[in-house]
């Protein structure tokens, strides 16, 4: 029988989080070591590309600030959403502590992101 009045749950959220945390990871972040560990190290960018003022410029603009947050904030919800659940997998059952102290790191790791982006 179908349960008529199934009980809400709150991790198609956590997931989601995961999901995105994880294909920027692989998507966009060996892009970024490619250009800034690899290609301006060894010349390939100029260095004026890549200017204290230049980056700062970016950085601070809509999509800039939006690019450096989510660089930040998703790999570390796919991380934490990984932790919490790989301590199930190893028979450590830490409860609703354990979730708010995963979810709770991402959270301020998102939210000083956030904080650090203003500041510029």
């Amino acid at each position: 029988m179908i349960d008529q009045n199934p009980k809400r749950s709150e991790e198609p959220i956590w997931w989601g989080l995961f999901g995105a945390g994880g294909t920027w990871f692989a998507m966009i972040t060996p892009i970024t070591i490619l250009v800034l560990g690899i290609l301006a190290p060894s010349g390939i960018i100029s260095h004026d590309a890549l200017s204290y003022e230049r980056v700062a410029d970016f950085a601070t603009s809509l999509i800039g600030g939006l690019f450096v947050f989510l660089t930040l904030a998703l790999p570390m919800w796919h991380a934490m959403h990984r932790i919490h659940h790989g301590m199930h997998d190893l028979k450590f059952h830490p409860g609703i502590m354990g979730k708010i102290a995963c979810y709770g790191f991402a959270t301020f790791i998102s939210l000083l992101t956030i904080i650090f982006i203003f500041m510029i």
